[in-house]
């Protein structure tokens, strides 16, 4: 398990961060949405009812394209792949290790 964590630690804390930022984002969607159902007339809805609503879906689609979607590709080309002079790569010429005693 430590070996698993030590290896895959960059990716486990981007996953947590997206999901945390999701969480909230249903949070305030909520809200926000409750909010405007009630100064339009009409009544709250519960949390369930709401992820299935337009609402939700809009702005997961818009924070995903315009965050979260391009941070989770470049963190997972970044690991496989590779480019001369990008800061992000792994050097080139360096031999891949699959697994290293570092």
């Amino acid at each position: 398990m430590k070996q698993f964590l030590r290896n895959n630690g960059l990716s486990l804390c981007f996953l947590i961060l997206f999901l945390g930022s999701w969480l909230g984002q249903i949070i305030f969607g909520l809200l926000e949405y409750n909010k405007e159902r009630l100064e339009a007339g009409f009544s709250s809805v519960p949390l369930f009812t709401y992820l299935k609503s337009g609402h939700f879906f809009q702005a997961t689609f818009e924070n995903w394209q315009s965050e979260f979607l391009s941070v989770f590709v470049i963190v997972l080309l970044s690991i496989y792949l590779r480019q001369i002079g990008s800061s992000q790569s792994k050097p080139v010429d360096a031999p891949h290790m699959e697994t290293g005693n570092n």
